[in-house]
């Protein structure tokens, strides 16, 4: 095998991570759009509430398992439950039911606690996977592709998501991701088994739980960068603003919230994009730090604009910046884990920085219930430009960080 070529089992895990991550997006797109439409903005907060209280519950004992378990096994039967799921919101919204929209948010609320443990499961098993696939040498090529693949897919999802509603309905749009799912799952069993580094059977889960975050606490760049994107992800999240900004600010149709909803990845993919020709060769602690404080102001900007295409470009430009920090945390993660911690070190992370953005949800709902839509997403971007400022004097040596 070349030095240069990436293994082909690489490619039938990138083909389902394709899948999988554009249904799941696009399942997060037409979630928000039907709270919404048959609530308001407060509710959408609960429903990222309702993925983020499961997701944090359920990784604390993921990791452990994933760790001491098959992971091709776990990732195929997460993408089988989540397929179910799709399903199940796909019938809920048949018109023809006839069901009262109280009875659809209360079933969407269900589903998508259902959903938070899932991905709990099939997020850390995936990430856990890649250094069993590929040498060490290319771990920095395959987390860009990765990093480039799950960013192709949140751009269709947002994207697509909301032509989609537009086209086909709601309902049906739900069925069109269930198939998107399927397809990751018959990708996903072309892996090879991916049994545990080592036996875990005997110890206990506690002490097993305890081992991760001790290794996490101990690495303070590894902290340092965890922290930061949490605090940013959870103050600047702009994504349960989108469709209120989008029907009563901006005054745009299903088509242009989804394709607003998709500018932020959209500019997270030009980077990643150019970080795999060009990656960062020096000062990447630095340079992470100023594309979060650049996240935070575009989000102010975002927070200020009245018109569509500075709201787009503010958020494009977010994505810009949000990109660099993604690349560098991936990179210290993959890096820096020893292989028998994969597993619990992938979960702790989903819980700082994936379920971030649902409580970032929550968040956003309550500071716009409390204070109104723009204001809310104003203070936000602030808070992220504060948090870098902590960051930077809180953990020096992640000024200096270089790999």
């Amino acid at each position: 095998m070349s030095s240069s070529k990436l293994p082909k089992e690489f490619q039938h895990f990138i083909f389902a991570r394709l899948f999988f991550v554009l249904g799941l997006r696009m399942i997060t797109t037409i979630v928000i759009y039907q709270v919404f439409h048959l609530a308001n903005t407060y509710m959408v907060g609960f429903a990222g509430l309702a993925e983020f209280v499961p997701a944090v519950i359920a990784a604390l004992y993921a990791g452990h398992y994933i760790d001491k378990h098959n992971k091709k096994n776990i990732l195929v039967w997460s993408y089988a439950c989540y397929m179910i799921c799709g399903i199940t919101l796909a019938l809920i919204s048949l018109p023809w039911f006839g069901f009262s929209n109280t009875t659809q948010l209360t079933v969407i609320l269900i589903v998508v606690f259902f959903t938070g443990i899932i991905r709990s499961f099939a997020g850390p098993s995936a990430n856990s996977m890649i250094a069993a696939i590929v040498p060490r040498e290319q771990l920095q090529k395959a987390i860009s592709y990765n990093s480039s693949t799950w960013l192709i897919s949140s751009i269709g999802g947002h994207a697509v998501g909301g032509l989609l509603i537009a086209g086909i309905g709601i309902s049906n749009a739900y069925f069109v991701t269930a198939s998107l799912i399927l397809t990751a799952g018959i990708f996903a069993l072309q892996l090879y088994p991916k049994p545990p580094v080592q036996n875990l059977e005997k110890e206990p889960m506690l002490t097993s739980i305890k081992k991760g975050f001790s290794f996490v606490f101990s690495n303070k760049n590894l902290l340092g960068v965890i922290s930061l994107d949490l605090f940013a992800v959870l103050f600047g999240g702009a994504s349960a603003f989108i469709p209120e900004v989008a029907s009563t600010i901006l005054h745009t149709n299903a088509v242009g919230y989804g394709f607003l909803n998709a500018a932020m990845d959209l500019g997270s993919l030009i980077i990643v994009a150019l970080l795999v020709k060009y990656p960062m060769r020096r000062k990447q602690g630095l340079k992470m730090l100023l594309s979060v404080a650049g996240f935070g102001i575009c989000i102010i900007i975002f927070g200020l604009s009245k018109v569509y295409w500075l709201s787009f470009m503010a958020l494009l430009a977010a994505g810009l910046c949000d990109a660099v920090s993604v690349v560098v945390r991936g990179t210290i993660l993959q890096l820096f884990t020893p292989d028998e911690l994969r597993g619990r070190v992938s979960s702790i992370n989903l819980i700082f920085i994936n379920s971030s953005n649902e409580l970032g949800q929550f968040e956003s709902g309550v500071t716009s219930r409390m204070f109104g839509t723009l204001p809310a997403i104003i203070f936000g971007g602030a808070m992220s430009v504060l948090v870098v400022t902590a960051t930077w004097l809180k953990f020096p040596k992640l000024r200096k960080l270089e790999y």
